[in-house]
């Protein structure tokens, strides 16, 4: 049985290091599956040449998402959906990558660019997706992580970042909706994760209050964009510690 699709002409680019051709796709799969689909090493081997780039498109970004959140792969691809497909090294830097805030415009309440950096473990949500969601779009699926807390910025206070990608969101009641209600897309910042527009979903007012209760913070100061393939980065000021502590108990 073969592992992946064996390809025998190779696409070098003009920095190509590989004078020699390259080993089976076969032997490559099974040494990235003895590293575990090791991301910091495909991100390596990806930099070698156009070749592998591709390869690693292909087969070893989604073999990594598989490994990394199997669930989560399933319901994505479920009921005939495969938005993830080509996608996967996006799918693969959302998992494991907080996008930050690389503009001081991006977020009314972020002033000063925050650096994206890498994150060990994230768990993502299909509950906390459906309430950043509008009532008219519930019916939608999406997978939000945990808040990626930055603490102690200044005058913004403890703020929280969010990631997260939607289920088939071509077909989905949410892009219908910004459609509808003729939401703009940024004018210079694209998606992180993919390179494409980003939709702004406070200026239709699409943010239920839901949003602020599930996430901890402060009322009305969550805001989240969604791109054109689905995935969205968000914000929101974290309530102080004793505060949620007390809203919870209540």
């Amino acid at each position: 049985m073969e592992l992946v699709v064996k390809r025998h002409r190779c696409t070098h680019s003009a920095n190509c290091v590989c004078l020699k051709g390259h080993i089976s796709d076969d032997a490559m799969y099974l040494v990235f599956k003895h590293m575990n689909w090791n991301p910091k090493m495909i991100a390596i081997f990806s930099g070698v040449c156009k070749w592998f780039d591709e390869f690693a498109k292909r087969v070893l970004w989604k073999e990594f998402c598989q490994a990394r959140a199997p669930k989560m792969m399933t319901d994505l691809h479920s009921d005939g959906s495969h938005i993830v497909d080509g996608n996967w090294k996006a799918l693969g830097k959302l998992l494991i990558y907080c996008s930050g805030c690389p503009r001081e415009d991006l977020f009314s309440n972020i002033h000063v660019p925050i650096p994206g950096h890498f994150v060990y473990r994230t768990r993502f949500s299909r509950t906390l997706g459906k309430s950043l969601l509008p009532p008219q779009c519930r019916s939608d699926v999406l997978y939000v992580s945990e808040s990626c807390e930055h603490l102690d910025q200044g005058e913004e206070g403890d703020l929280g970042l969010v990631r997260g990608i939607f289920k088939s969101f071509a077909g989905s009641n949410m892009k219908k909706m910004l459609i509808e209600r003729e939401a703009t897309f940024h004018p210079n910042e694209v998606c992180i994760y993919c390179k494409t527009k980003l939709w702004h979903l406070m200026q239709p007012n699409m943010i239920p209050s839901s949003a602020s209760t599930r996430l901890d913070a402060d009322d009305d100061s969550v805001e989240y964009y969604v791109c054109l393939n689905g995935h969205i980065i968000g914000s929101c000021t974290l309530m102080p510690f004793s505060d949620s502590e007390d809203t919870k108990e209540e």
